[in-house]
């Protein structure tokens, strides 16, 4: 193993690690909160749906072990070449890193309104809207597929834009700590809730996404900054029914057995209706 070899695999091994830590710290952290202080009282168990959402997470883990795209690897290379347009200009370590961020999470939300508005990517993310309770485990029920494609994209803007390995590490954590808290059943005081949805996307802002009405599932694209939605003018403060009475989910797909790991797989090539 060369030198080249050696800095990858200690790159990686770091970033697995923090990343794994610091999203199982969050996970144990949401869940707490949630049973201490939930928004809403849902009839269906989370017996019937954990099982599911954290088997696609395992299903997705090993396939994305198996396939080297990653954007860490894409930063990696970037930066070794010096590609993309922060490293053309030779941006500060700290330029690059706020940068990137703001760059890479602005990505993300329009990727989040590709996969709602252009039919062939629906059906994967469809996958993601057919929970019919929202807690911090939807936040990890993403198809396989869905989440190649992300990594795809997101390792072509960061080969784009030059970000630099610790922007890709530090944004890839950021993103999987907004998605547990913004999917979160979540009690947040209103006055907080209030104040923090002009920096960040709460889960009272984020369950307008979830609803089964389509106007505001069409709503509220942002995953970290708040601002997005607001400035592409996609943001809606709150759900028509109220937080406590709105219906999560699709209309279409509220068969409990649906909610199976192995229907869940399928779901994107055996359903025959868009909602």
């Amino acid at each position: 193993m060369d030198q080249a070899e050696r800095d990858y695999t200690a790159v990686i091994e770091t970033y697995l690690g923090w990343r794994l830590g610091v999203f199982l710290v969050l996970l144990l952290t949401m869940l707490a909160a949630e049973r201490l202080r939930p928004r809403r009282r849902e009839a269906v168990q989370w017996r019937v749906r954990w099982p599911s959402n954290f088997g696609l997470v395992i299903v997705s883990s090993v396939l994305m072990l198996a396939i080297p795209v990653s954007a860490i690897a894409a930063a990696m290379l970037a930066q070794g070449r010096s590609w993309g347009l922060l490293n053309q200009i030779g941006a500060p370590v700290a330029v690059n890193l706020v940068i990137g961020l703001v760059l890479l999470d602005l990505a993300i939300y329009w990727q989040h309104r590709a996969l709602h508005a252009w039919r062939w990517l629906w059906p994967l993310h469809r996958v993601h809207h057919t929970d019919t309770v929202l807690d911090a485990s939807s936040g990890l029920r993403f198809h396989p597929g869905e989440i190649l494609l992300s990594m795809l994209w997101k390792s072509l803007v960061v080969l784009a834009i030059g970000a630099q390995p610790l922007t890709v590490l530090v944004y890839e954590i950021a993103l999987n700590a907004c998605s547990l808290f913004n999917h979160a059943n979540w009690h947040l005081p209103r006055p907080v809730d209030r104040v923090l949805r002009w920096v960040l996307v709460t889960p009272d802002m984020h369950r307008v996404h979830h609803s089964v009405r389509p106007e505001e599932t069409n709503s509220n694209f942002g995953n970290g900054a708040s601002v997005w939605d607001r400035l592409f003018g996609t943001y809606v403060a709150r759900p028509r029914a109220g937080n406590r009475h709105m219906r999560i989910g699709l209309e279409h797909w509220r068969d409990v057995a649906a909610q199976r790991l192995d229907r869940l797989l399928l779901q994107p090539w055996v359903g025959k209706r868009d909602s």
